[in-house]
């Protein structure tokens, strides 16, 4: 039986060719962020926001949280996924970035199903848990500061519904977590998050060695 591929760039190439379909919006944002002081480190990769949309679409999501909004990209792909009357709710620190993207929303005609809430992401979830009550969210997508991830994924806990999905993004964090040298707070961070939901008798998960590493959880 084969063991894990290496990912060369040929083969990455061919799996855009025979797989990606982004279109012309899409492209654009996503080439638009590369611009941008490490835009190309913060943005998901193409074939991520793809798999995003086929996660909100194969669940069938009708609300969508995702904590971390940058210019957009994902948030675009997701709510062009969800259910007929549904919304991606995404959250981020500051408009500066999100802002960026809100044109390609409105090109793609899906502005009307993205609420961007503007503020700390705790305060952001803990309002949402009002707002909403628990247990009212199908899915929801963490790709936001590294520190925050555990409390992060807490709320998304308290949020979540029965049959929902969370997804969590750069859980192999550019594969510094087997780097020993690598001590700094975000690496250090991720690790204890990895291990945190690994304990945690909640969640089954799955850690998939795609992108920067991608974690899906669901409630046991």
């Amino acid at each position: 039986m084969a063991g894990q591929l290496s990912i060369t760039p040929e083969l990455s190439e061919y799996v855009r060719r025979v797989s990606l379909r982004e279109d012309e919006i899409l492209r654009s944002l996503r080439e638009e962020t590369a611009l941008l002081p490490m835009g190309t480190a913060m943005q998901v990769p193409a074939e991520e926001g793809q798999f995003l949309a086929f996660l909100v679409g194969l669940t069938g999501a009708s609300t969508v949280v995702e904590v971390g909004t940058f210019t957009g990209y994902s948030t675009l792909c997701m709510a062009r996924a969800v259910r007929p009357g549904g919304r991606v709710i995404t959250c981020d620190i500051s408009p500066k970035w999100p802002d960026i993207g809100a044109p390609a929303w409105k090109r793609a005609g899906v502005a009307d199903r993205i609420d961007l809430r503007i503020g700390e992401a705790t305060r952001t979830l803990a309002a949402l848990l009002t707002e909403l009550g628990p247990g009212s969210v199908d899915l929801v997508f963490i790709d936001a500061d590294k520190a925050g991830y555990a409390r992060y994924y807490e709320a998304a806990l308290a949020l979540l519904a029965p049959a929902g999905l969370i997804v969590v993004d750069n859980t192999l964090f550019f594969g510094r977590v087997v780097d020993p040298a690598a001590t700094d707070v975000d690496t250090r961070a991720i690790r204890e998050f990895n291990e945190l939901v690994r304990d945690d008798p909640r969640v089954e998960l799955t850690l998939l060695p795609t992108a920067d590493g991608i974690t899906l959880l669901r409630r046991v």
